[in-house]
C-alpha cells in the first residue's frame, strides 16, 4: 500500500474533532475552575470553528496542554496572548500560509494579511498606532464563528454593528478626523431596510463598499465603480450623460453628490425638479438651461405617476366591490416597469428617450385605465342592482304579510261568533 501524506492530512483534518473528543486538556481543565475573563475563553471556545477542525490552545499558544502542573504547561514552547501590535502576524501564521489552510479548508483565501497591510488599518498599525482594528476586533477571540453563521460578527446583518463599534465611538475616533455618524446614517438608508427588514442578504454593508481586510475609503475616482457593483444600468447612463464630463472636471463623486454615501435613502421623482429638497438646484440656478431641464423632467414623470397613482386606486376601489381586476392589476405592473424605466433615464439626461418611454407607458397606461373604469362601473352597477332586489324582496314580505292578515280575517268572519280562527299574523 502507498503512503500519500496529502490523504493522510485531509483524513485527519476531516477527523480530528473526533479523536480529539474526551482528550485530556490541561488548559481547558484549569480554566473551567476560574472565573471572570479568565474563564470565558473555554465557553466562548465550544462554538470555535477552529475547534471543529480539531485545532486547540496549544496550536495559537504553545504549551504543554497534557498536564495539570501551571509550571509545566507553560514550558518554553508557551507563547502565550499576542500583544495587539503582533496579532495579525499571529493569525497570519496559518491564514497566509497556503500549505497550512489547504489542510483544513482550502476554499479560504490566503491572502487576508497582505490584504490587510495595505489596508488604512493595516498602515496606522505598522506607524504604532494600536487603536486601530486588528483580526480579533472584528472576527473575535475564542467564540469565531464561520461568517456563514447568522451570529457570526462578520454575517452580513452583523458588519454594520461590528464596524459601528469602532466607527460609532466618538472617544476612539476622536483624533482621526473621522465622523461617527456612518453607522446611523446606514441604518436609516434604505440599503439597511432592505437588509434589517426584507432579509435580504445581498444588500451592501460596509465591506460591500469599504473592502474586507483591505478596508479603505473609496476615493471619489472609485464611488462610482463601487456603486455600479450592484446598479450598473445607472452608471452606464449617467456616463453618457452631460453631467460625467462636468462631475469629472469639479471633482465630484458621481453617485453620492446625489443620493449621498452613509444614509441612502430610497430614490424618487421629488430629487428632481426645482423644487425644496430637489438635488438638481444645489448646483443649477433659476433660468440656466439645466433649471429648465429639472423643471421639464420633474412635469414629465409626474404628469406619468399621477396617472398611474389614479389608475392604481380605481383598480383598489373596484377589487373592494368584489369586481375581478386579475388581469388589469397584470398590465398595470408592466405600466410600473415602464415608470421605473422612466424614472432610471434621468441618469442619462435624454430628454428624447425619457420622453419617448414615457409616451409608451402612458398609452399602456390608458388601456388599464379603461379596463378599472369598467370594473368599477360594474361595481357601481351590481350595488345598484342589488338596492333594487333588496327593496323588491321586501315589497315582496310586506305584500305577503298583508295577503296573510288578510286571509286569518276573512276566516274568522266565515267561522262565525264564538268560533276561534287562525291567529292573525
Amino acid at each position: 500500500m502507498i503512503f500519500r501524506p496529502a490523504r493522510f492530512l485531509a483524513a485527519a483534518a476531516l477527523f480530528a474533532p473526533l479523536l480529539a473528543f474526551g482528550q485530556k486538556n490541561g488548559c481547558i481543565d484549569c480554566h473551567s475552575q476560574l472565573d471572570g475573563d479568565l474563564k470565558a475563553p473555554v465557553a466562548a471556545f465550544e462554538a470555535d470553528i477552529h475547534r471543529e477542525f480539531g485545532l486547540s490552545c496549544r496550536d495559537c499558544h504553545g504549551g504543554n496542554p497534557d498536564t495539570d502542573d501551571i509550571a509545566l504547561a507553560k514550558d518554553k514552547s508557551f507563547k502565550g496572548a499576542p500583544a495587539k501590535a503582533k496579532i495579525p502576524l499571529f493569525c497570519g501564521g496559518c491564514h497566509a500560509d497556503p500549505a497550512a489552510m489547504r489542510t483544513y479548508n482550502p476554499a479560504l483565501r490566503t491572502d487576508q494579511l497582505s490584504q490587510y497591510e495595505t489596508s488604512r488599518h493595516g498602515k496606522l498599525l505598522k506607524a504604532g498606532d494600536t487603536k486601530v482594528a486588528v483580526c480579533t476586533d472584528c472576527h473575535g477571540v475564542h467564540g469565531i464563528l464561520s461568517a456563514r453563521m447568522p451570529k457570526s460578527t462578520t454575517f452580513p446583518w452583523n458588519i454594520p454593528q461590528t464596524c459601528g463599534r469602532c466607527h460609532a465611538d466618538k472617544g476612539l475616533m476622536e483624533g482621526y478626523r473621522i465622523p461617527t455618524d456612518q453607522l446611523d446614517e446606514y441604518m436609516a438608508s434604505v440599503h439597511a431596510k432592505a437588509l434589517f427588514e426584507k432579509k435580504d442578504l445581498s444588500a451592501p454593508v460596509c465591506n460591500d463598499c469599504h473592502g474586507n481586510h483591505g478596508a479603505f475609503p473609496p476615493a471619489v475616482s472609485s464611488v462610482a465603480s463601487v456603486c455600479r457593483q450592484c446598479h450598473a444600468a445607472a452608471g452606464e447612463l449617467f456616463g453618457k450623460s452631460l453631467h460625467k464630463k462636468a462631475f469629472d472636471d469639479m471633482g465630484v463623486g458621481e453617485c453620492d453628490a446625489c443620493h449621498g454615501n452613509h444614509k441612502i435613502l430610497p430614490p424618487s421623482t421629488a430629487m428632481i425638479g426645482t423644487a425644496d429638497g430637489a438635488v438638481c438646484i444645489q448646483c443649477h440656478d433659476e433660468g440656466s438651461r439645466g433649471f429648465k431641464m429639472a423643471a421639464d423632467l420633474r412635469r414629465t414623470l409626474d404628469g406619468f405617476t399621477s396617472g398611474y397613482s389614479e389608475v392604481e386606486g380605481l383598480l383598489s376601489l373596484a377589487r373592494r366591490k368584489g369586481v375581478e381586476v386579475g388581469d388589469a392589476e397584470f398590465s398595470l405592473q408592466d405600466v410600473h416597469t415602464t415608470l421605473v424605466s422612466a424614472e432610471n433615464l434621468t441618469h442619462g439626461l435624454d430628454e428624447a428617450e425619457i420622453a419617448k418611454t414615457v409616451a409608451e407607458g402612458e398609452k399602456a397606461l390608458l388601456g388599464v385605465r379603461t379596463a378599472a373604469l369598467g370594473a368599477v362601473k360594474e361595481g357601481r352597477f351590481r350595488r345598484q342592482g342589488l338596492a333594487v332586489t333588496t327593496a323588491i324582496l321586501a315589497l315582496f314580505a310586506v305584500a305577503l304579510a298583508l295577503k296573510v292578515r288578510r286571509m286569518g280575517r276573512t276566516r274568522r268572519d266565515e267561522a262565525g261568533p264564538g268560533v276561534p280562527g287562525p291567529p292573525s299574523s
